[in-house]
Parts: structure tokens; sequence; C-alpha cells
């Protein structure tokens, strides 16, 4: 639980009226509070918080809503943190499986750009005007996204070459 929810509102505030549109719903969640946020607006958004001292992104986690009915099929969840008033913030955003495009925020946060990279292998999520958006879990012949709930779970693939992996160390 946050140490001041009613500053956290405060700054939730502040972006929502900001940013209007942006945040199309709230909730709590396991002691977190939760904003889901329109897929055209994350990039903004998640600037609007950094802004506001969430200087810290967690984690970006995708996720398959397959089993579950939902309009749209994948989420994305940014956790983001600010380590000068211990506030912890969860933002979801919900993408379709026709169109996985989502603005990247690697420009934003350093620790972005492997997290987008593993939910790019993992769940297909393609990140606009991300730097080196390539596979980073599977090797680079791997076709599919081995985390999405309809990939076959015995389907095996080989390699047939070896990757260089320091060729992504030479990119960052």
């Amino acid at each position: 639980m946050p140490q001041n929810p009613d500053q956290l509102q405060q700054i939730v505030d502040k972006v929502s009226q900001n940013l209007r549109g942006a945040i199309t719903g709230e909730e709590d969640s396991y002691g977190d509070r939760v904003l889901i946020v329109a897929r055209d607006h994350v990039h903004d958004t998640l600037a609007a918080f950094k802004a506001e001292g969430f200087d810290l992104l967690l984690d970006i986690a995708g996720v398959d809503l397959l089993k579950i009915e939902h309009a749209d099929r994948f989420m994305l969840t940014y956790i983001l943190y600010s380590m000068k008033t211990d506030l912890r913030l969860r933002i979801k955003v919900f993408v379709a499986k026709d169109d996985m495009k989502v603005a990247s925020v690697a420009d934003l946060w350093e620790s972005a750009n492997w997290a987008e990279r593993e939910a790019y292998d993992m769940f297909g999520f393609e990140f606009e005007g991300h730097p080196n958006l390539a596979r980073i879990l599977c090797h680079r012949e791997f076709e599919g996204h081995a985390l999405r709930k309809d990939y076959p779970l015995m389907k095996g693939q080989w390699a047939t070459t070896a990757s260089d992996l320091m060729v992504d160390l030479e990119r960052e």
C-alpha cells in the first residue's frame, strides 16, 4: 500500500486533467492503484507520470486475455515507482490482436528497452519508436510468440544457426 494514497490521488487527478481522455478507468488491486490508459495516449501519460516523480519503470508485463472475456485480446501493464515518495502505480493498456502497435517508452526509461523487447518476443507487441526491437529470449529463427495462449504448448523449435549476442550489446 502506498505510504500516502492521498498524494497519489492528487498526482493522478493532475495528470488526468492535463491529458483529458487518456485515463479511461481506475481501480485498486492488491494494494496498488491501477489506471487504464487508452493505447494512443500511453507515451504521453507515462511521460506525465515520470515528470510527476515516477522515476523508475520497474517492469512491463504482457498478458494474453484469450480465456478471459474482454474486447481486446492483449494487455500491457507498466509498473511505475517513485523513489522519492515511495509511491507505486500500475498502468494497464489494452491492445487488439489485429493491431499490436504501442508507442515505445524506451526514450523515457532505459529499463523499457529490454522489457519491451521481451513483450515483443513473447507476445508480439510492436513498440513503435523502439531503438532495437528484436527478439531477446527466443532465437532469431523462432516463429510465433511463446507466451500467447494459442501457441502450441509442446511445439519445439530448434535453432539451426548461432547468433552473436554481442551485436545487441553494441547497439545499446
